[in-house]
C-alpha cells in the first residue's frame, strides 16, 4: 500500500509535468512569506515523523506518536508571538516548528530528535520524555493524553487576565492549548471548557485559545460526525471558530483573525481545526485492523502539506517541482541530524540522574523563606495580633498562619470553594479577604479539576497558589491535576518550569454527626505515592503554622507541590484528657519566636522509654491519651507525631526511636493500603531489631452516625493493642 510520503511525492511530481488540482475555496489574501514559512513547518514536522519511525528501527528511538495529518496547526504558531505561553496537544509537530522558526538560533530538528531518543540533550526533559516543550520558545511541556492540560491552560489564562504576571509574559500575551477530538470527551477538557465559559458568562478576562485538532477518530474509535462542532459551537460565553486544514490561505487568515480577538478582547475562543491522521495512532498502531485500505489511501488526498504546495503553485510563489525539492531538502535535514544520533546518544544512566528534578533541594533558601514575616500585621490582623489572644485551636492557629502567609509571601493567593465571602465551611479562611482583597482571596465555581487548574496556571504565571479543596474525598475526582500534572512539571522540564503551590485539604474522619463517607475520608494513598510531592498532616495548634510556613517555602524555592492535610475533628477541638483542660488549646508565638518544622523530621511530642507510638493527625491525640492510660500502670511510652508522610520522614524516625525495643503504629487511615505499611516497611528496612505492631482503622469506607465507632480506630484499640505489644 502507497505510504503517504510516497503518494505525496508522486503528486507533486505528477503536478510538476500536468494540470494542478482547483482550488478549494476562494481565493485569500495571504503574505507569500508567511506561506512559505507554513510549508516549512509542514515539511520538517512530516519528516521529523518519518525520522522517529526510523530512530526506533535503529532501536534509537522510543517515541512514534507523530503529528502527520495535522501539520496544519503550525498556522496556529504562526498567527500568535513567541512570547505566547503554548501548552500543546501530543500531534503539535507543526506548531512547534512554525515556533522554533519564529526564534533565531532555535534548533527545532534536533529538538524533537534527542526528545524521541531519550537523549539528555533534548532541550525540556533531558531524556525523560517525549514532549513538546522549550524555555525559550514559551511552550511549557504537557502529557496532554486525555486534555489534562486544559484545566492549568485556563488557569493560567485566567491569572494573566487578572494581571498576575511576574514571570514577565508581555501583558497582552495570549495563552494557546491545543487537544484533539477525542479527548475533547474526556470529563477534564469538559470542566476546562466548562470554567473558561464560567470566566467568559461574568465578563473575567481570560485570554485563551482553545484549539481542537479533529482527525475525527481516538485510536480505532470514530468521532461521531458532527459531534464535536455541535459540543464546541454550543460552549457559552466563548467564540466558536471552524478551520479546514486543507485550506490553507483561508486557515492562516482564519487564525491570525481569531488570536487577534482573542489578545485584544482578552475573551476565550476555541478554533476547531479538522485535520486528518495519518500513519495511525502510533508506531505499534495496525490501522488496517478497524479502517480499510481504501478509507486509508482516500485520506492522502487531504494531505495538509499537498494544499500548501497547490496554493503556492496556484499563486506563482513556487513550482510542484521547487516545492518538492523544498521537500527533499528537508528530508535531507532532519535525516542527517537523525544519523548523528547512531550510536552517540548519551542519555540518563543512573535513578540519581533520572530523579534529580524531584529531589533537587535548597535547603537554606527554604529555611530562611519559612521564617520571613510580612510588614502590616497590625492591619491584617485588625490590631489584635494572634500571639496576644491566648491560646487558640487548631483552626484559629491556621487561620493565624494564613494571614501570616498572605503577608510573607506577596505572591500568595488563597482561592476555593466558599474560602471567602464565607470564610470557609469551618472558619478556617475568616477574614482573609478583608485583609487582602478579592485578588488574593476569591471563591472558585464548584470543581476540584478547575481549582487544581487554577493553581497549576497561576504558579506558571508567578503566582504562589494556597487552593483549597474543600473535602478530601472530593480530590479524588481530580487527583490527576496533582499525579499527572503538578507534580510532573519539575519532572518533564528537568527543572525549568515549576509549579509550586500548597493544597490546603480539610480531611480524615470522626467528625461527629455529620457527612459520612464524603466529609469523613481516611483514604491518603493516593497522594503518597506522587513522586515529588511533599505531604503534610497538621495535629496540634502549636505545630501546624511551622509546618503551613515550611510548605509554602517549599512551594516558593523549590517549586514543590505540597498538600497540607488538616484533621476536620481537630480543628476546634480544645481538650485532650477531659472536658475543660485546654490540652489541644496553644498559643500562637511571635515572628521571632516561629518554630520549624523541616520537611523530613518527625515531632517527639511525649518522651518514654518502654514503648513508642508513631502516629499523625488524629492519632497524636489518641496516642497521648494512651500514653496517660499506659504511665498509671507504669509504663512511659513514647508519642512521636511523622508531621510528614510523603516523603516519610525515614532516618528521623529511626533517630526519634532510639533507645526503644517496642514500637506500635497507631494509623486512622486503613489495614489495607494506609500509612502504617508505609511505617513498618520503612522501619524493617532501617534495621529496627525491637517488636513492631500496628493498630488500623478497618478497610471500609465511613459510614454514617455510630456506625463509624465500629469501622474507624478508637482509644480502646490503641491501648489494648499497646497492652499486647508489652506482653
Amino acid at each position: 500500500m502507497e505510504t503517504v510520503d510516497e503518494h505525496l511525492v508522486r503528486r507533486l511530481t505528477e503536478w510538476s509535468t500536468g494540470p494542478l488540482p482547483e482550488p478549494v475555496a476562494p481565493e485569500v489574501d495571504v503574505d507569500p512569506a508567511l506561506l512559505l514559512a507554513y510549508l516549512d513547518a509542514q515539511v520538517q514536522s512530516r519528516h521529523l515523523d518519518l525520522a522517529l519511525r526510523w530512530l526506533q528501527a535503529q532501536r534509537e528511538g522510543f517515541y512514534t506518536i507523530g503529528s502527520a495529518g495535522h501539520e496544519s496547526n503550525a498556522a496556529v504558531a504562526l498567527a500568535l508571538r513567541p512570547t505566547d505561553p503554548a501548552l500543546l496537544h501530543y500531534r503539535s509537530g507543526g506548531f512547534y516548528a512554525a515556533r522554533a522558526g519564529q526564534v533565531p538560533g532555535a534548533t527545532g530538528i534536533t529538538d524533537v530528535l534527542h526528545s524521541a531518543a531519550a537523549s539528555r540533550r533534548d532541550p525540556i526533559s533531558g531524556g525523560r520524555h517525549k514532549v513538546f516543550g522549550h524555555r525559550a520558545l514559551n511552550i511549557v511541556p504537557q502529557t496532554s493524553t486525555i486534555a489534562s492540560h486544559l484545566p492549568r491552560a485556563v488557569g493560567m489564562a485566567f491569572a494573566l487576565g487578572r494581571g498576575t504576571n511576574p514571570t514577565g509574559y508581555p501583558d497582552d500575551a495570549v495563552v494557546v492549548s491545543s487537544f484533539g477530538d477525542a479527548s475533547a470527551n474526556h470529563s477534564t477538557a469538559a470542566g476546562a471548557l466548562n470554567a473558561a465559559g464560567w470566566c467568559a458568562h461574568q465578563g473575567l478576562p481570560l485570554p485563551l485559545l482553545l484549539v481542537c485538532e479533529d482527525n475525527g477518530i481516538g485510536i480505532s474509535t470514530r468521532s461521531p460526525r458532527g459531534w464535536i462542532r455541535r459540543a464546541l459551537s454550543a460552549l457559552p460565553g466563548i467564540e466558536y471558530v471552524a478551520a479546514d486544514g486543507t485550506d490553507p490561505a483561508r486557515l492562516l487568515a482564519t487564525a491570525a483573525e481569531v488570536a487577534h480577538r482573542v489578545r485584544s478582547t482578552r475573551r476565550p475562543a476555541v478554533l476547531h481545526l479538522g485535520t486528518v491522521r495519518f500513519m495511525g495512532h502510533a508506531g505499534s498502531d495496525a490501522e488496517l485492523a478497524y479502517r480499510s485500505r481504501a478509507e486509508i489511501l482516500a485520506d492522502h488526498a487531504r494531505d495538509p502539506i499537498l494544499a500548501t504546495a497547490a496554493l503556492l503553485a496556484h499563486r506563482g510563489i513556487l513550482t510542484p517541482a521547487e516545492t518538492l525539492d523544498r521537500y527533499e531538502h528537508a528530508r535531507k535535514l532532519v535525516t542527517e541530524q537523525a544519523q548523528l544520533l547512531l550510536g552517540r546518544v548519551e542519555r540518563l544512566d543512573s535513578a540519581a540522574a533520572v530523579t534529580a528534578p524531584l529531589t533537587a533541594r535548597r535547603v537554606p533558601e527554604v529555611r530562611a523563606a519559612a521564617r520571613r514575616s510580612g510588614a502590616g500585621r497590625d492591619r491584617a490582623f485588625g490590631g489584635k495580633l494572634p500571639e496576644h489572644r491566648g491560646p487558640l485551636t487548631l483552626a484559629q492557629s491556621i487561620n493565624a498562619a494564613l494571614h501570616d502567609a498572605l503577608l510573607s509571601f506577596p505572591a500568595a493567593q488563597v482561592f476555593g470553594e466558599d474560602v471567602a465571602r464565607k470564610g470557609g465551611v469551618y472558619g478556617v479562611t475568616r477574614g482573609l479577604r478583608k485583609a487582602f482583597g478579592a485578588g488574593r482571596v476569591f471563591d472558585t465555581l464548584l470543581d476540584e479539576q478547575t481549582i487544581l487548574g487554577v493553581a497549576l496556571g497561576g504558579a506558571l504565571a508567578g503566582t504562589l497558589p494556597i487552593p483549597e479543596i474543600q473535602y478530601l474525598a472530593y480530590l479524588h475526582n481530580a487527583e490527576d491535576q496533582l499525579r499527572g500534572e503538578a507534580a510532573s512539571l519539575r519532572f518533564f522540564s528537568a527543572g525549568q518550569y515549576q509549579n509550586g503551590m500548597v493544597v490546603r485539604i480539610a480531611g480524615l474522619a470522626y467528625q461527629k454527626g455529620f457527612g459520612g463517607h464524603f466529609h469523613n475520608d481516611n483514604s491518603v494513598a493516593v497522594l503518597r505515592d506522587i513522586p515529588g510531592l511533599a505531604l503534610a498532616v497538621a495535629s496540634h495548634p502549636a505545630t501546624a503554622p511551622a509546618l503551613l510556613r515550611q510548605c509554602l517555602a517549599l512551594a516558593e524555592q523549590e517549586g514543590r507541590v505540597c498538600v497540607f492535610l488538616e484533621p476536620i475533628a481537630l480543628y476546634h477541638q480544645r481538650d485532650l484528657h477531659a472536658d475543660g483542660d485546654g490540652g489541644w488549646l496553644a498559643p500562637y508565638p511571635a515572628p521571632a519566636d516561629w518554630p520549624a518544622a523541616p520537611l523530613g523530621e518527625v515531632r517527639t511530642v511525649r518522651d518514654g522509654d518502654d514503648l513508642a507510638l508513631v502516629t499523625f493527625g488524629n492519632g497524636v491525640p489518641m496516642s497521648l491519651r494512651t500514653a496517660g492510660a499506659l504511665a498509671a500502670d507504669g509504663v512511659q511510652a513514647r508519642v512521636v507525631d511523622l508531621q510528614w508522610l510523603a516523603p516519610l520522614p525515614t532516618e528521623s524516625l529511626h533517630a526519634a526511636l532510639r533507645g526503644v525495643d517496642r514500637v506500635l503504629v497507631v494509623d486512622e487511615t486503613r489495614r489495607s493500603g494506609g500509612v502504617s505499611e508505609a511505617v513498618v516497611t520503612a522501619l524493617v528496612d532501617g534495621g529496627f531489631a525491637g517488636r513492631i505492631a500496628r493498630v488500623t482503622s478497618v478497610d471500609s469506607y465511613v459510614p454514617l452516625g455510630p456506625a463509624a465507632d465500629r469501622v474507624l480506630l478508637r482509644d480502646p484499640d490503641v491501648l489494648t493493642a499497646a497492652r499486647a505489644l508489652l506482653g
